[in-house]
């Protein structure tokens, strides 16, 4: 078995969440844990990170992973889901997954993967951890999947558990209220390990202070640790913002620059720095140096894309896979801020999403282009032209997202801003 024949009976044979939805999905441990025995627990070989929450978990993952990677650290880095490239979930020092791995993984254990019948994140996730063993790496940064307490990555005993923050999404597992979704991603929370939560909120505080102390498990909110402020004129650097930190009345950092743009990226960043000040606490040694290094190249280092992407310039073309209301939320105000001249969206949506929610945040008067990406669960590009309508957002269905950024494109002056996004498969269809 090749490496191309490994992925065809993945996606042949396995569920997969990303193409179907509901459908695929799994909300239990005893497959992964049946994995994990079959494979003789791979995830005890190393030390690991659990960054979950809503928005952001990525970002920090990358974050943490590109500063521990510049202090000398082997670093393994699972991700999900990916834009391209399948191995793009699993990496160590940046470098995606061997495809010969893949192949022997699949080739050597399918038959009783079909007797376990996992679903795809399962399965990828412990090809990850029996990778990161092979690979001998010193520490793993792991992002959930979804949710928490019922993800699969959530084997791991870690020595820290990272929450980023609480928004509604993927309510139709998780729960209906951010109280209901916090208790599930405070799952991730182990007895005795400490816990990062990098925003405060009245509502969901509680949760997750109940939790910390019944687990005995030390707790920090990272917004109420650090306070960040642009350190330059944060509209005219879109791709490379600088930040002043600090801590108190204390200045901790004058200038801390970073390619990872976009305006949520802030919060991602004090959420990261407190992650790295209890790691240190830990014998994680690094400097500060490493972490100026490590968050000023973390694309290059991690290979992270899909975040604030420019496309292209005149006309700014921005791609984010921001996909919820308070991701969204965020870029809209953003884009609105930065725009010199007209604003042209190009949108596409999987078919559960809170569609009234998410619509009533786009401004109206502005030039917008509906379609769809090449999946399952894709919504139709007509039914969202229909219901944008109801909002006063007008503009043309595509059944080709190339075609409506092509059209985007014509339509646009050199000064105004096209936005792409609403779905991580339409950034992955167009970058």
């Amino acid at each position: 078995m090749n490496y191309h024949q490994a992925l065809a009976w993945m996606y042949e044979r396995i569920p997969m969440y990303q193409r179907q939805g509901r459908a695929a999905y799994k909300g239990d441990l005893s497959r992964t844990r049946a994995l994990d025995a079959h494979m003789n627990h791979p995830h005890r070989a190393f030390r690991s990170i659990h960054v979950g929450g809503t928005n952001g978990k990525g970002s920090v993952a990358h974050m943490l992973a590109a500063v521990l990677q510049t202090a000398g650290y082997r670093v393994g880095l699972y991700t999900s889901p990916h834009l391209k490239d399948f191995r793009e979930r699993i990496r160590v020092n940046g470098q995606m997954v061997d495809q010969a791995f893949v192949a022997r993984f699949i080739g050597d254990h399918r038959d009783r993967f079909q007797q376990i019948a996992p679903s795809f994140f399962e399965l990828s996730v412990v090809m990850a951890f029996e990778y990161f063993r092979q690979q001998q790496v010193d520490v793993a940064v792991v992002e959930v999947g979804l949710g928490g307490r019922l993800d699969s990555t959530n084997v791991v005993d870690p020595l820290i558990s990272v929450i980023t923050n609480i928004s509604l999404d993927h309510t139709q597992f998780l729960g209906h209220t951010p109280e209901e979704i916090a208790r599930e991603k405070a799952g991730i929370i182990k007895p005795a390990r400490p816990v990062v939560v990098g925003e405060y909120d009245r509502q969901t505080a509680s949760v997750f202070q109940q939790k910390a102390a019944s687990s005995q498990s030390p707790l920090w909110f990272a917004d109420q640790q650090y306070q960040i402020y642009p350190a330059d004129e944060q509209e005219r650097n879109i791709t490379f913002p600088c930040y002043s930190v600090f801590s108190g009345h204390r200045e901790v950092y004058a200038r801390l620059c970073t390619d990872m743009a976009g305006p949520y990226q802030a919060t991602n960043l004090i959420t990261a720095l407190r992650v790295l000040d209890v790691l240190h606490d830990l014998d994680i040694v690094f400097s500060g140096e490493h972490i100026a290094r490590g968050l000023a190249n973390v694309s290059g280092i991690t290979g992270f894309k899909g975040r604030w992407f420019i496309l292209q310039k005149n006309p700014l073309v921005i791609c984010d896979t921001a996909h919820n209301q308070a991701g969204l939320k965020v870029n809209i105000q953003q884009v609105e801020r930065i725009r010199q001249g007209t604003l042209h969206f190009v949108l596409s949506f999987v078919n559960d999403k809170q569609l009234d929610a998410i619509l009533q945040l786009f401004p109206p008067s502005e030039c917008y282009y509906f379609t769809r990406s090449s999946i399952e669960r894709a919504l139709d590009e007509n039914t969202l032209a229909q219901t944008a309508l109801r909002y006063g957002l007008e503009g043309e269905a595509f059944a080709d997202p190339h075609r409506a950024l092509q059209q985007a494109r014509e339509n646009a002056s050199p000064e105004d801003l096209i936005y792409v996004g609403g779905s991580t498969f339409l950034v992955s269809e167009l970058i």
